[in-house]
């Protein structure tokens, strides 16, 4: 049995591995009062990790539904999977690369997305969409009003950051040939040391063909497959599961390096291998490497795993067990085959020029047992490092975000300098401002046509489409996420995004059947970053089962701090639906042609001023234009907005429309540029004030709308539905040729051509990336 050679580890030891003293002798009653090897402590380290262990926040997720009659696999495995009919099933998730992709942009995001790839192929699916969701920074080098100026230099780092990150997520989606449909991505101060870049991944897989992470069989051969070990991505979990400081930038070294060319071979090899019939169980070593693959497919089978280092494919000379056992090295898997029929796993990965080699086998003491030259270097039962690693109730404290819940004078005297009635400038100003404007740039590095199923591609519609082969079905999916609403009302602001991403994917046409969650929080150690985390928590259950929406797994990321300064409380909701008809899919632009009616469907009246002035500060409005956040978000009653999206899929489906589009950031004025620009077709439409200022009726983001155009003729039948659902369906305009033009009770307030406000809307981002700001804070 491996001994330790000294009595304990020093207090610097265990800082550095992320253990406190209490769990460290919680490691010593684990393994029978002994002291753990070092490798020992290295495999507790990142298992009990924040990364692998969700030891802060367990408590809290188990409060989330995650069934329903379509569910196959919620919660616990790489990948959630929902039954979508005629014997088909589609895995998906979302996961975070936040901690490196600020160290390295680059390898960060792509290692990011080749993760969350094989987490779908290790299910047997095989990935057929992606999707990310992106927070930087802000890219301008200053900001009107009392809201902070930005440094020239953070300015260069967060365009750095983006170009890398974006770089990155195009790279080895594009290599590795899977349709990147788009996502969001958001500026705000607070993501300027800690980025967030959350991959959404899906695939599709045979029902009757689903793979599961779980060993069994004595006696069984564990086969390890793909690229060899090297020393990249060391403690990477445990990097992930941390605050930056200034002494961050040293640790690239745990950062892994991704080859998307090297995945695609594996995606195939793995499927191929599954046909066989010879696999048992697979894992992808993702995060924690070998040591999290081995145990966890061991504690899930209630078996142990035995495996001898010496034959593990290494790419460099002199490694340790230690660095073995932790290295978060790229495109590996570990496979548990029959026993016997080893040799049909070895020809398929050898006819795909890879490595596959017996490390070890499964036995029954349920221990994860690890030998180098045939000595015992770690022997843990599994149990320590999954069930038994440690699970805090951390204390949560309530919290006041350091903003004023009523608007303040700052933002009185903007509005008053703007209240000459005529708002084209300000919407021009609004449609360039870095949250709202196009992302072309961002979406045109992708290659959204690869696979040949893409329906609706970025820019085209609210949610990203994909047909299903061989059928007339689709799945749409899209992702939503809110984190300044969610800093000025946790609760509220979760709901808001489950509905979003919702309301996104029933805009296609698709019904929401399940979603996924990235959870992007500050350090849990702090009882008011749990609150937020509590919050949350508790709006996206309400939302997901007020709206009938499964969560079927997901991801947890704390410690986005930078010298003790967090990000907003940042969940993103990935949601996926189902098209009976992908042909019916809407689109969200104007048809060009023949004169269109216009209508709002809208789940409720505005409120009185005194509740619109409190949720304007919300809105982008305020924050770009006004310079000031302020207020609550918007109110949100979830069962009306159950019913809106009822009825936009009832009407899609009767063919009755012809463009949908949510309207969320920037409000009607913002929605209805928006579907103005593909094709050039503009408006003329009439705004009822409701006894509001203009501006919010322009701008302010109630929930729970959505723009429509359709044949004069239909507005009687979506009327009627609206009706049978309790909503209001009302008719505000029309299109017309090349023209924005709207009024508020019969008064113009902005009046420009298309081109105009496209111009803006289309070049604001690229611009802000090719100006130095040394130049612009000169000027």
């Amino acid at each position: 049995m491996a001994t330790s050679l000294t009595s304990a580890f020093s207090p610097e030891i265990l800082r550095q591995h992320g253990l406190t003293p209490d769990e460290y002798e919680k490691i010593r009653q684990l393994l029978g009062g002994r002291e753990p090897t070092l490798t020992e402590l290295g495999i507790f380290s990142v298992m009990w990790s924040e990364h692998c262990s969700y030891k802060s926040s367990r408590v809290h997720l188990k409060r989330l539904p995650t069934r329903s009659k379509r569910v196959l696999q919620g919660p616990g495995e790489n990948a959630g999977i929902i039954d979508i009919g005629d014997g088909w099933a589609c895995a998906f998730k979302i996961e975070s690369h936040n901690h490196p992709s600020f160290i390295e942009p680059f390898q960060g995001a792509t290692t990011g997305v080749g993760g969350i790839l094989r987490d779908i192929f290790t299910m047997g699916a095989r990935p057929v969409a992606v999707m990310d969701s992106l927070r930087f920074g802000p890219i301008v080098a200053s900001q009107t009003g009392p809201l902070p100026d930005v440094s020239r230099k953070e300015v260069h780092r967060n365009h750095s950051i983006l170009e890398g990150v974006v770089s990155g997520v195009a790279s080895y989606g594009n290599c590795f040939g899977v349709p990147n449909l788009g996502g969001e991505t958001k500026f705000e101060s607070c993501y300027s040391g800690n980025p967030l870049v959350n991959a959404f991944a899906l695939g599709l897989v045979r029902k009757n063909e689903i793979f599961y992470a779980r060993a069994a069989g004595e006696g069984n051969p564990v086969i390890y497959v793909g690229a060899k070990t090297g020393r990249d991505g060391i403690h990477g979990a445990t990097m992930a599961s941390e605050e930056f400081s200034e002494a961050s930038e040293a640790k690239r070294p745990n950062v892994q390096v991704g080859d998307p060319f090297l995945e695609k071979l594996l995606l195939e090899a793995c499927l191929e291998a599954m046909q066989t019939g010879a696999i048992v169980g697979i894992q992808d070593m993702g995060a924690a490497g070998l040591t999290c693959s081995t145990c966890e497919m061991g504690g899930r089978g209630h078996v142990g795993i035995e495996i001898e280092l010496d034959r593990v494919p290494q790419r460099e000379t002199g490694m340790t067990p230690y660095e073995i056992m932790l290295s978060e090295s790229q495109e590996r898997m570990l496979l548990v085959a029959q026993k016997g029929r080893e040799q049909e796993v070895f020809r398929v990965f050898e006819k795909w020029g890879l490595d596959a080699v017996e490390v070890g086998k499964v036995t029954r003491d349920n221990k994860l047992r690890v030998l180098e030259h045939g000595k015992v270097v770690a022997e843990i039962p599994n149990q320590a490092l999954t069930d038994d690693a440690p699970v805090y109730k951390r204390p949560l404290a309530r919290w006041e975000p350091p903003v004023s819940r009523e608007m303040p004078e700052s933002a009185r005297a903007r509005r008053a300098e703007r209240s000459s009635g005529n708002f084209t400038s300000t919407l021009k100003q609004l449609l360039a401002s870095p949250n709202i404007c196009g992302k072309r740039w961002v979406w045109q590095q992708y290659d959204h046509m690869v696979q040949t199923n893409t329906v609706e591609a970025p820019g085209a519609g609210d949610a990203g489409v994909i047909r299903i082969k061989g059928s007339q079905r689709g799945l749409a999916m899209a992702l939503d996420g809110n984190g300044r609403w969610c800093y000025l009302d946790p609760r509220l602001g979760a709901m808001h995004a489950v509905a979003e991403a919702a309301r996104k994917v029933a805009c296609s046409g698709a019904t929401p059947v399940g979603a996924t969650n990235c959870l992007n929080f500050g350090n849990p150690e702090k009882p008011h970053i749990m609150w937020q985390f509590s919050q949350t928590v508790d709006g996206m259950t309400k939302a997901c089962e007020e709206l009938e929406i499964p969560i079927t797994g997901g991801n947890v990321s704390f410690y986005n701090e930078t010298l003790g300064e967090g990000i907003y409380p940042t969940p993103v909701l990935g949601v996926v639906g189902i098209l009976e008809d992908v042909h019916k899919t809407a689109k969200m632009h104007f048809a060009s042609g023949a004169e269109r009616t216009i209508v709002l469907l809208r789940g409720a009246d505005s409120g009185d001023i005194t509740d619109a002035e409190s949720e304007f500060g919300s809105s982008e409005y305020a924050k770009e234009i006004l310079g000031t956040v302020w207020g609550y978000p918007p109110v949100l009653d979830l069962e009306t907005e159950a019913a809106l999206q009822k009825a936009v899929i009832e009407l899609i489906g009767a063919g009755l429309v012809d463009s949908v589009h949510d309207c969320s950031e920037g409000g009607l004025a913002v929605a209805l540029t928006e579907k103005a620009f593909p094709t050039g077709v503009g408006v003329l439409v009439n705004l009822a004030s409701d006894g509001l200022p203009p501006d919010f009726v322009l701008f302010g983001e109630d929930a729970s709308r959505i723009i429509l155009s359709c044949d004069p003729k239909n507005v009687e039948r979506i009327q009627s539905v609206a009706e049978k659902n309790r909503i209001a369906a009302v008719v505000i305009g029309e299109t017309v040729p090349d023209r924005i033009e709207i009024a508020i009770d019969g008064r113009a307030v902005i009046s420009t051509p298309v081109a105009d406000l496209r111009e803006s809307y289309e070049t604001a981002l690229e611009s802000a990336l090719r100006t130095d700001p040394e130049l612009v804070a000169a000027d």
